[in-house]
């Protein structure tokens, strides 16, 4: 049970407190109440579950793993019950599963919605985080579990007069609930990245017309999207697991996915084309995997990238739009690469104006519109398709601090240090659901998910049965793994971008790979190995779990 303190402080005790009712922290909280029997309390900002699919409601929203494989694997019966109806799925059937799953684990009885977490204090003497809300309350609890998300904290750039506008604006990451309509009206689109090329399209269909200001031009290959028939839902489900398992281990993403079966620079001109047709006409991010060098070899993956270049050309009628289109100098992979319907055949409609803002940005915003250098493009909405403070954002915009007084954020101003993604040095039974230096970001993030909630949970019950009141990573084991997430992602070409994946779209934000780029597979080997040995890397009241040497972290 939980237990309240004396009167005057009204502090609720929970074993554990948990941040976020998206994906992770909904499963985190199955793991902890139903298989651990702890007291838990989750607190979303939302009115609703869902995380990133309760707030990305723009329209075009779509998820760009398959349906069938962005979904929980630890119920047998969840797993079979539900029915996927398209390949790609859209946000509302998405949302529509994360409802599902709320009700059939009966999760929302220790959700509290509509409640923003402000601030988060670690006491040394009880052992105990203490929570503050936006209203002002406080709860408490031996563990703090933020499963934030790593892309929830949207960024709206500051442009001047933006508070001037006559018109509405709307971040796809913060969507109104109700539908927004932009029949008849001129819509202003800032961002071509993943939001951006799914609600283009979209909103260009009833706009009336349609400015896309583009700072960056993005890769971009189709979804190949359709509806899945029974036939192919049920031959996925009669081997679900086998077929996941496949995906955790063979492809590094967790999506099934064929291998790449050769380095494009062995093959002959007409092999690469081949190999590069099939991977368009398959569709989505497996594109990347037409060859095994494309993400470490310049050449292999200017032979890709050439090729969607040969694609925007084609595709589009206006030969001046469809260079401004084309990126000219970063990798195809290094940013996120969308999977797109219809979005380069957009720019061939009458009703849509692309504007380069690479060599002249946006100037400021007016009562009327936007200007750029000596035009200024009259608008009744604009659209921030801006994306997010990836990651780090949402922990950073809590107040999060030590007994020492150290604030997480101030840790991370130099860039995020957590070992394993799970834990940051100093800041004791403190876990993070798909953290900094974890696969996360650059995988199927459902798969990264479980394994961290399972992870993480196995871990607390370890703490459980030995008595050990607290945990944090050791600092020395904490630098060895930011270390060897670096050398990774710098035999890659992934720093090559100045992407979010970067930290590159926040102005002051460190620049700093945000992800291990080893592989789920992989990752899982090293966490585990980590558990074996009796969770080397951590301080367990005060001492040290075991030798660093345990557990070597590079190659």
């Amino acid at each position: 049970m939980t237990q309240t303190d004396d009167v005057e402080t009204a502090v609720t005790r929970y074993d554990a407190i948990i941040i976020g009712a998206g994906f992770s922290g909904m499963y985190m909280l199955h793991k902890l109440r139903d298989e651990l029997g702890m007291t838990v309390r989750l607190f979303e900002r939302g009115d609703g579950v869902g995380g990133t699919w309760y707030w990305n409601r723009y329209p075009g929203a779509r998820c760009d793993v398959p349906s069938m494989f962005y979904s929980y694997s630890f119920d047998d019966d969840l797993e079979q019950e539900w029915q996927w109806t398209e390949r790609y799925a859209a946000q509302p059937e998405i949302l529509r599963y994360a409802e599902h799953v709320a009700d059939r684990f009966d999760l929302t009885k220790n959700i509290e919605f509509g409640r923003l977490v402000t601030a988060a204090d670690f006491d040394d003497a009880s052992a105990t985080w203490t929570i503050t809300t936006d209203e002002g309350t406080k709860e408490s609890a031996r563990y703090l579990i933020a499963a934030s998300g790593p892309l929830s904290a949207a960024q709206v750039p500051r442009f001047e007069g933006l508070d001037d506008f006559a018109g509405d604006w709307y971040h796809t990451g913060d969507w109104p609930e109700e539908q927004v309509d932009f029949t008849g009206k001129r819509v202003g689109i800032i961002g071509t990245g993943s939001s951006g090329v799914q609600s283009i399209p979209v909103i260009a269909e009833t706009a009336e017309h349609v400015i896309v200001f583009q700072r960056t031009a993005t890769f971009s290959v189709p979804a190949q999207n359709y509806s899945l028939t029974a036939e192919e839902r049920d031959a996925i489900k009669k081997d679900y697991k086998a077929i996941r398992a496949s995906g955790r281990v063979g492809s590094g993403s967790g999506t099934p996915m064929p291998a790449p079966k050769a380095f494009a620079n062995e093959l002959s001109p007409a092999e690469l084309q081949h190999e590069l047709d099939a991977k368009w006409e398959w569709g989505g991010p497996a594109f990347l995997r037409a060859f095994k060098d494309t993400m470490t070899d310049r050449k292999a993956n200017r032979l890709t990238a050439d090729y969607v270049r040969a694609k925007i050309r084609e595709i589009v009628k206006d030969p001046d739009t469809a260079e401004l289109l084309m990126p000219p100098d970063y990798p195809i992979g290094a940013k996120r690469l969308p999977a797109d319907t219809g979005y380069f055949e957009t720019f061939n409609r009458d009703n849509v104006r692309l504007v380069s803002v690479r060599g002249t940005p946006i100037e400021r915003i007016t009562t009327n519109g936007i200007v750029v250098g000596d035009e200024e493009y009259k608008l009744d909405a604009i659209v921030f398709a801006t994306g997010y403070d990836a990651v780090t954002g949402a922990l950073n915009n809590i107040r999060i601090r030590n007994s020492a007084g150290e604030l997480l954020k101030d840790k991370w101003m130099n860039g995020p240090r957590a070992y394993l993604g799970v834990m940051s040095a100093g800041f004791p039974n403190l876990f993070m659901v798909v953290g900094p230096s974890s696969p996360s970001i650059t995988t199927n993030v459902l798969v990264s998910i479980e394994q961290h909630v399972e992870w993480i949970s196995e871990y607390i019950a370890f703490l459980r049965e030995h008595g050990i009141e607290t945990t944090e990573a050791d600092l020395t084991a904490e630098d060895e793994w930011v270390e060897h997430v670096s050398e990774l992602a710098d035999g890659t070409l992934f720093p090559e971008a100045d992407s979010w994946y970067m930290g590159a779209n926040i102005p002051g934000k460190p620049r700093v790979f945000l992800a291990y780029v080893a592989g789920v597979g992989t990752y899982k080997e090293r966490c585990d190995a980590v558990a074996a040995a009796g969770y080397t890397g951590f301080i367990h009241d005060g001492e040290p779990a075991h030798s660093l040497e345990d557990v070597v972290f590079s190659e």
